[in-house]
C-alpha cells in the first residue's frame, strides 16, 4: 500500500472517530503523549491528548444528532517519508475548526502527536 494511502486512511479514521465521538478510534490514531494547541485573544492554551478525550467522551456526537459527515483535507505536506502535516477543515456540531495534525509513522502506524487547531467559525445548529 503507497505510503500516501496509509496517511490518508488514518485522517480519515479521524474523521470518523469525531464525528462519532468515539474514543477507541481516536486512541488509534493519536499517540497517547500528543498534545492539542489553541491560541484565543492572545493565550495559548496547551492539553494534554487524555484531557481532550475525556471532553470528546462526554459530548453529544454529530451522528448522534443526524449530522453528515461534513470534512475535508486542505493539504498534505511530508516532512519525510515518516512524517507529514495534514490540515483539514470539519465541522463537528455547530463549529467549523481548522485543524493542523502532525502525523508520524512508528511501529504502531501514522499517529498523530500534534494538534493545532482554529474555530473557524459556526453554522445554524441543525437542532434550533
Amino acid at each position: 500500500m503507497p505510503r500516501s494511502t496509509e496517511l490518508l486512511d488514518a485522517v480519515d479514521v479521524y474523521f470518523r472517530a469525531l464525528h462519532a465521538c468515539d474514543v477507541d478510534l481516536l486512541d488509534s490514531v493519536f499517540h497517547p503523549a500528543s498534545s492539542l494547541f489553541d491560541v484565543d485573544k492572545g493565550i495559548i492554551t496547551v492539553e494534554p491528548y487524555p484531557a481532550w478525550r475525556g471532553v470528546v467522551v462526554n459530548r453529544p456526537s454529530p451522528a448522534s444528532v443526524g449530522q453528515d459527515r461534513d470534512d475535508e483535507i486542505i493539504v498534505v505536506d511530508w516532512l519525510s517519508d515518516t512524517a507529514a502535516m495534514v490540515r483539514v477543515r470539519l465541522r463537528v456540531l455547530d463549529s467549523i475548526f481548522v485543524d493542523q495534525l502532525s502525523f508520524v509513522d512508528g511501529a504502531d502506524g501514522w499517529r498523530i502527536v500534534a494538534k493545532v487547531w482554529h474555530l473557524e467559525g459556526f453554522v445554524p445548529s441543525a437542532l434550533s
